[in-house]
Order: structure tokens, then C-alpha cells, then sequence
């Protein structure tokens, strides 16, 4: 109310869940807390000094002002903070605890949740996955009434919301969470229940909160006389009258305990308060984007193979699993099935089920869970049966993969392969070329290989880099297009351009299947072969500048083309970044082909001689070369 802190979410009145959980654990178990958890920092031994700084938005905070609260981790202790998007962290608890099963450590991991977040899709995505799995995890509800403002009775209408356990075959328990003793012997149990093999257990802690959603919000939505009933029940009061009846507890020693606890928050809290807010600029915010990379690259050997693209793909996972142990695959129908395209087709009997990993669909599930497998040293690859699915998984890549780097300087090495693009006739749920959506997200790399040498090396690179890329495979190019390809492990930068065909008098970017309707039409027009400086992108995040500006400084004239649908496409970034910058070096106006602007079609002749952008290449080549 003084100004001094943006926002407080008051864990007044459900103290004893944090506090009687987090006692119950071992230390080496990993806790995901939520707003009101503030107890498992201090049971913790966090820092209160770092803690108090880190709530007043300040730059001795463990985020250095780059987020609020909680959300952060400290793995140190073993802790890993929420993000704003409710029940978004229990899939990455579901991570730590895959990676603690595969090791066969005696650890677990507990994910704390509100009655709210038992609403969202994450939060039966991770039960489902934990209890097919057989994770060594405790999901913990901390049921305070209201989520926000809005009551229980208008959430859900099961009585109890450990019901919820019967319907993915685990244990449900509900517990008096005001009550830490209770709270305590609960969760001990549990853990040794896990240890020996039980499977996810889910703990209802039945509480209240006694202040408003956050400090400043209010509780005029609470009837008063339900208010006054908990005030009664606080778990603090509670166990000080457990105490004093165990003849624990006197009054001097509560004197001595109020006393140490003045002495240790209080000056911590003023020293915060005094303490200097961030000071930065751009290139140290640029910098805190991605995670510098440690691997060595290796160069491609002499020794080639021809193959199609889709070996290719196949050729450098199982490059990968054979000679890194930190490489496991996830997804869909991949392990007996091979996946729909086949790509890991005979990997299950080689590898065995704990390295390709058959999935439940629950796409945001399973990549929230490869998050929670980097942050413990794994190099998960999760395979998206189609591109056009990834939709239902955006929130865990765009604000949880591509933001904890930035936010508390855990990297996350996650690979998501997503077959993509049309031309197969699949219509407009299979066949989308969706890289743009994820092209404005700071933190993501995009990767986009248009030839079997290129998707085998970036595949490897994708694999070693520390942070989460996106892998786009053009599934039409699967089986069409072949060529040599290095054998044993290499890397292609990413960020590295490559020229395909050389020329003089008009630079064409493009990547995926535009390289090949470029080539096409370069064979196909002889006459132009020597005009026409095509480059292949290969990397869309980050692109290449330097490639595309030296052949501009020869050609003079630009032409960008993409399968995806023009508005809104990379194409108009690259055009503004060239327009902006390089504008001197423009003998003519920057021209741009995409696909129309509808939703991909399923008709063959719809989709070849209307949407794609292929009979207009032709027209714009001649308008540029007669500009």
C-alpha cells in the first residue's frame, strides 16, 4: 500500500501446506511451488536478503528484475519457480520426475497447483502422463475456495477434487491443509510410498486464504461469516495450540521464536528496500535471450551417402541416440509404429522404450515435460505428428521453452520436430506452414532445411544447441528429393545462409519447398540460371543478414519467396530489415510471393494452381529484370 512492491500474492492463512510439505521431502527432491508458497522458500533456506529483493523487482533479485515473485528457479535448492499460466509447470514436474525415474535415484518430485488451475487442459494432460508412466511425483492441490473470485461451486461439481486421481487409475487423498502436522505426516507417507514404487499420488489440502487473490485485489466477493469461521481455523494459531498442549511451547520460547524471526526478516527486508533497482541496455538484454552454446562443432566427413531426406532425418537421430546417452525421442506412435512417417521406424528395438518414448496425445503435456527432462541435463527431441498440431502445445513453447533462459538463466535444451507444409494434399489441418506464429517469440530458434546434407547436420546442431529449437521438416520433400550426405555426426552452423545457384541480376531468398520451386523454374528457363542468386535460409531464427545484403550488393534486386501465406509471413520482416537498412543497395522495389491468404486447401488442383504461389514466378522474375 506504501508503493513499494508491484504485487503481492499473500500466502495468509494456507502457511502450513508450503511449510508441512516441504519438511516432509528429502532436500535433493525438486519442489514446483505456486503464488502462496513463500513457506517452501523459507523452509528451504533461501536467501531472504535475494528473496525480498527478488518481490521488490530489484537487481540482487535471483531474475535481476527480469520477472516477479516466483517465478524462478533455484536448483540449488531444488526449487522451480511457476509462470503466470496456471498449471503450466506440472508437465515439467512430470519432466524432473521421467529424468529421476529413468536414473533410478530415490527422488521425487512434488508440483503444487490451486483449485483453479484443476480446470486447465495442463493439469489433466500431466496426471494422465504421470499415472500411464508411473512417475515418482506428488500433485498438490491447495483447495482455498475461490479461484481468484470465483467459487469452487462454479469450478467443478465433483465433491472433492481428489476424486479427480480415480479417473487416471492413481491414489486421491484430502487432508485438512491447515493443519501442518497433518499436512507433514501425509506427504512424508507418500513419498515412501512412491520410493517403493506406488506411482503419482494427488493430495487435496483443503484451506483458505484470508486475503484477497493478491494483496491488492480485496475479499469483498467472501461472505463474511466464512471469513470469520477460518480466522478461527488459522494454521499458525492452530499449531501454537497443538504446542502449548504438548508442553512444547511456552510463552518465553514464543517470545525467543517472534524475536529471531523480527531479527532475520526485517533487516533483510529494509536492506532490500534500500537496495538498487536494474540498470542495462539493449546488448545485455540481446545477450540474455539465448544461452551461449559449449559443444564443439564438427565438421562434415568426406565419406557421403545418398539418401532421401527422410533417411537423412532418420540417419541423424540415430546418430544421435547411439553416441549421446543425454538423447531420447517423444512422441506420438513413434516406438513399434515408427511414427506416421516412419522416421523412427526400427529406433525402439535398438534403443529400447525409455529412449523413444511413446506418448499419450497430449502435445502441451509431453513438451512441458521435455522442458522438465532439459532442465535435468536430458537432450529431449519431441516429434509433432504434424506441424499443425504444435497449436494445441503454444503456451508451453512460446512462454515457458522460449522465456526461462531470459527470466532465470536455466537453459532448455529442447527439440521439437515438426513436420510440415503442403503439396500433399492433406488440407488445412495437416498441411499448414505455421513457422511464422513462433517467428516474433524471442527465445526460439527456427530451423527449416530444404535438402537431405543440410537436414542431417542442422539436425545435429538443433540437437546440441543448449536452447529450444523448432525443426521444421517439409514432409512433401520426405521421399521426393535425394542427396549426398555425410556420414557420422557433423554440424552446420545456425544463422548460416547457403547460395544455391549463383547470379548476377536478382537475389531470391526463400527456404523449404521454395528452394525447390525455385530450382525448378531455374531449370525450366535457362536463359535466367546465370541471373538469378538464389539463397536458402536454412535458419529463420536467427536469419542470415550478412548472405543476403553481400548478394544484394551485386544483384541489386530482391525477391523473397515462402510456401506460407504471404500476410503476416518472415518475408515481410526480411523486406523491412532490407528496406531499412540496406535501401541504397535497391535498383528496384523488394518483391514478395506467398501463398493466398485462406486456409490451405485439400483439392490437389486448388491447392498446385490457385493457393501456392508457383505460377507467379515467372511474372515476378520478368518485372524485376525489366524494372
Amino acid at each position: 500500500r506504501q508503493g513499494k512492491i508491484t504485487k503481492w500474492f499473500s500466502g495468509i492463512g494456507q502457511e502450513a501446506i508450503s511449510v508441512g510439505a516441504t519438511f516432509a521431502l528429502d532436500k535433493t527432491d525438486i519442489i514446483f511451488p505456486m503464488h502462496r508458497n513463500l513457506g517452501v522458500f523459507t523452509t528451504r533456506n533461501v536467501d531472504k536478503y535475494k528473496l525480498f529483493c527478488q518481490l521488490f523487482g530489484k537487481k540482487d533479485g535471483f531474475t535481476g528484475g527480469r520477472d516477479r515473485t516466483f517465478h524462478f528457479g533455484l536448483l540449488e535448492n531444488n526449487i522451480i519457480g511457476m509462470i503466470s499460466h496456471l498449471a503450466a509447470m506440472i508437465p515439467v514436474a512430470n519432466g524432473v520426475a521421467f529424468s529421476m525415474k529413468l536414473r533410478k535415484q530415490k527422488r521425487i518430485a512434488l508440483s503444487f497447483t490451486g483449485d483453479g488451475s484443476t480446470s486447465e487442459g495442463d493439469f489433466h494432460e500431466a496426471l494422465n502422463i504421470a499415472s500411464v508412466w508411473n512417475l515418482p511425483v506428488i500433485f498438490l492441490i491447495e483447495n482455498n475456495g475461490y479461484g481468484l473470485s470465483t467459487p469452487v461451486s462454479e469450478q467443478f461439481k465433483c465433491k472433492k477434487l481428489s476424486d479427480r486421481a480415480i479417473g487416471y487409475g492413481i491414489e486421491g487423498i484430502t487432508i485438512d491443509g491447515n493443519n501442518v502436522v497433518e499436512v507433514y505426516k501425509t506427504i512424508a507417507e507418500c513419498r515412501k510410498k512412491i520410493i517403493k514404487g506406488s506411482g503419482p499420488i494427488l493430495v487435496e489440502a483443503m484451506t483458505f486464504r484470508l486475503r484477497g487473490h493478491e494483496e491488492a485485489s480485496g475479499v469483498k466477493y467472501v461472505p463474511k461469516k466464512i471469513i470469520e469461521k477460518w480466522k478461527t481455523n488459522d494454521p499458525i494459531l492452530n499449531f501454537e495450540k497443538f504446542l502449548l498442549k504438548k508442553k512444547i511451547l511456552d510463552k518465553d520460547f514464543k517470545d525467543e521464536i517472534n524475536k529471531k524471526i523480527q531479527s532475520e526478516v526485517l533487516p533483510n527486508i529494509e536492506d532490500a528496500l534500500n537496495s538498487k533497482f536494474p540498470e542495462s541496455n539493449p546488448d545485455v538484454e540481446l545477450s540474455k535471450v539465448f544461452s551461449d552454446n559449449s559443444f564443439q562443432m564438427i565438421k562434415p566427413s568426406n565419406s557421403m551417402l545418398n539418401m532421401r531426406f527422410v533417411d537423412a532425418i532418420k540417419d541423424g537421430l540415430h546418430e544421435k541416440l547411439k553416441l549421446d546417452s543425454d538423447v531420447l525421442i517423444m512422441g506420438q506412435d513413434i516406438a513399434e509404429y515408427g511414427g506416421v512417417f516412419k522416421v523412427t521406424e526400427g529406433f525402439v528395438e535398438k534403443f529400447g522404450k525409455n529412449r523413444i518414448v511413446n506418448t499419450p496425445i497430449t502435445e502441451s503435456g509431453i513438451i512441458g515435460t521435455a522442458m522438465g527432462m532439459a532442465v535435468e541435463g536430458y537432450k529431449p527431441v519431441v516429434e509433432m505428428q504434424f506441424a499443425d498440431f504444435v497449436s494445441v502445445g503454444f503456451n508451453q513453447i512460446v512462454n515457458n521453452l522460449a522465456k526461462t533462459y531470459y527470466r532465470w538463466n536455466q537453459n532448455i535444451n529442447v527439440t521439437l520436430r515438426l513436420p510440415t507444409g503442403g503439396g500433399i494434399n492433406a488440407g488445412p489441418f495437416h498441411s499448414q506452414s505455421n513457422e511464422a506464429w513462433f517467428f516474433h517469440v524471442p527465445g526460439l530458434k527456427i530451423v527449416y532445411p530444404s535438402n537431405p546434407h543440410d537436414a542431417k547436420g542442422l539436425l545435429h546442431t538443433s540437437i546440441d544447441d543448449n536452447n529450444p529449437v523448432l525443426y521444421f521438416e517439409h514432409k512433401a520433400l520426405y521421399r521426393s528429393v535425394k542427396g549426398d550426405v555425410p556420414k557420422g555426426i557433423y554440424h552446420i552452423e545456425l544463422g548460416k545462409g547457403s547460395i544455391v545457384n549463383k547470379g548476377d541480376k536478382i537475389t531470391v531468398v526463400t527456404y523449404g519447398m521454395g528452394v525447390h520451386w525455385m530450382l525448378k523454374y531455374i531449370s525450366d528457363n535457362d536463359n535466367v540460371k546465370s541471373y538469378i542468386e538464389l539463397i536458402d535460409l536454412r535458419t529463420l531464427i536467427p536469419w542470415d543478414k550478412n548472405i543476403i545484403c553481400k548478394s544484394l550488393s551485386k544483384t541489386n534486386k530482391l525477391f523473397i519467396l515462402t510456401e506460407d501465406n504471404l500476410t503476416g509471413s518472415i518475408s515481410g520482416e526480411i523486406s523491412a530489415y532490407i528496406s531499412e537498412h540496406y535501401f541504397e543497395l535497391l535498383d528496384a522495389p523488394i518483391m514478395r510471393l506467398g501463398s493466398i491468404d485462406t486456409p490451405i486447401p485439400f483439392s490437389e488442383n486448388i491447392e498446385k494452381n490457385v493457393y501456392f504461389p508457383i505460377n507467379n514466378i515467372d511474372k515476378t522474375i520478368k518485372k524485376l529484370l525489366d524494372y
